[in-house]
């Protein structure tokens, strides 16, 4: 299997192995009540991303996201590649992998696969096959990536997650 390493969490300035920086976004950009916070940590020896918080269905709200884009600008091209890996540990919760396209043009528009962040470390394979449009009728284009986003979404429930690396791979 080939693999391209999008983040490994070990660079002391926080960037990602692409140069971007992670981010944690929550509905309240849309007037939502989900709360939550992200930090850089350390554990099993390794250097991780973790993000917990409370999501909220109230005032119309229901999402919090680890986000980071792709490209300082532009485009990410990983038609190269079958799909997204990530190895990830939490509180048993169902969450989503969300990516972004230069095809899309608000932000409630994505492409989306789910994962469950079990008690265990585990690495989830997420082939681009497995992607489903949301509020956009066109397929994704792997090859146009500008931003993904490890998404705790959809119900109220408390999210807690870490990521301890993230990469495209080949079959």
């Amino acid at each position: 299997m080939r693999e391209r390493l999008i983040d490994d969490f070990g660079a002391a300035d926080g960037r990602s192995c692409l140069g971007t920086r992670w981010r944690l976004v929550a509905d309240q950009v849309m007037g939502g009540r989900s709360q939550g916070a992200h930090w850089y940590g350390e554990a099993d020896g390794r250097r991780v991303l973790c993000m917990r918080g409370a999501v909220s269905l109230a005032e119309g709200g229901g999402f919090l996201q680890l986000l980071l884009p792709l490209a300082a600008s532009g485009t990410l091209d990983a038609g190269d590649f079958t799909g997204v890996w990530l190895r990830v540990r939490g509180n048993g919760e169902d969450y989503n992998l969300h990516l972004k396209s230069d095809a899309l043009h608000h932000p409630w528009q994505s492409y989306r696969a789910g994962f469950t962040a079990t008690p265990v470390w585990r690495t989830c394979h997420l082939p681009f096959a497995a992607f489903r449009p949301h509020r956009i009728d066109r397929p994704l284009d792997p090859r146009r990536l500008t931003r993904l986003g490890v998404v705790a979404i959809g119900r109220a429930f408390e999210a807690e997650l870490c990521l301890d690396a993230i990469g495209l791979y080949r079959d």
